[in-house]
């Protein structure tokens, strides 16, 4: 709260303000996972040409799906703390001047990776802007507490938009990269959930805390954990990655799994939010073991 009223009475420079509707840390991680995919899609470099229009393409369309899912949810995020310092809520920019810059966003992101990079790639990257920014934002997000699992499919393409990029064809050993991503998002976003459930049913977001419980998604957490764990092990099954990738899968894990059997057992909100926090650099560090491996 302190954060988002001295935001009112000292407001961003504007090109801030139009930054912070891209969300550039959430999409920051998009592209990371994107990079990796389109390393682990060869055996040497990723050609030059690929690297930078192909993230750069991939950036500009998650920052326009992180813009209009803000202004679709600009009303629930003046309700929550966590959201109120959020460009829109505050008035810093006008819903129709931030949906003119999603757009802008959007259509350089197409023509990009059309043109530069491979229309497959266009088509897929298309495919999760819809998915996230419509399909998940305007109706799975308040349909049902199972939002975020069905939704996340979009979350977790990045990896394979990379290894398309690079390809120019959607292989197997790409869904395996998606596959985990796609497990470990909601035992993420339910922790958050959990630490936020007061915020989340003011805002009418039947997030699974809000509608089933603190019990219940704390189960649910355990249960995505264990199935996240064995599917991380699915690259070393299937020779993508070797054995230092499962050395630091298995370390990596066993630590999530602490934080997650810690909240099992009646973790409090700031258990909650270290689970949260931990799942992130988790993910970061699973995908970067999973890279140094690919050239060891």
């Amino acid at each position: 709260m302190t954060d988002s009223v001295e935001q009112q009475h000292h407001p961003l420079p504007r090109w801030r303000s139009f930054l912070a509707l891209c969300k550039p840390r959430v999409v920051a991680l998009i592209c990371f996972t994107a990079i990796i995919g389109m390393y682990m899609a060869v055996p040497g470099a990723v050609p030059g040409h690929i690297l930078l229009w192909g993230n750069l393409g991939i950036f500009l369309a998650a920052a326009s799906a992180a813009t209009i899912n803000q202004v679709v949810d600009a009303k629930a995020d003046a309700i929550m703390n966590r959201t109120q310092s959020r460009p829109l809520p505050q008035g810093e920019i006008p819903p129709w001047q931030a949906l003119v810059f999603a757009g802008v966003l959007g259509g350089s992101a197409m023509l990009m990776l059309t043109f530069l990079v491979n229309p497959l790639t266009a088509a897929l990257t298309f495919g999760s802007l819809i998915g996230y920014a419509f399909v998940y934002t305007m109706y799975l997000k308040r349909a049902t507490p199972q939002n975020i699992v069905i939704g996340g499919i979009a979350g977790a393409a990045p990896p394979a938009l990379g290894w398309v990029a690079v390809t120019g064809q959607l292989d197997p050993e790409a869904l395996l990269l998606v596959i985990i991503i796609f497990i470990w998002t909601p035992p993420h976003f339910w922790a958050l959930a959990i630490a936020r459930r007061e915020e989340y049913s003011l805002a009418a977001v039947p997030m699974l805390p809000v509608t089933h419980g603190v019990e219940f998604t704390r189960l649910h957490i355990l249960l995505y954990t264990i199935l996240l764990l064995l599917v991380t092990m699915l690259p070393f099954v299937f020779g993508l990655s070797g054995g230092f990738y499962l050395i630091g899968a298995l370390a990596l894990g066993g630590r999530f799994f602490w934080w997650v059997i810690k909240l099992y057992r009646g973790g409090d909100d700031l258990v909650a939010m270290a689970t949260f926090r931990y799942s992130i650099i988790y993910l970061m560090l699973l995908f970067a073991v999973m890279l140094i491996d690919h050239y060891l």
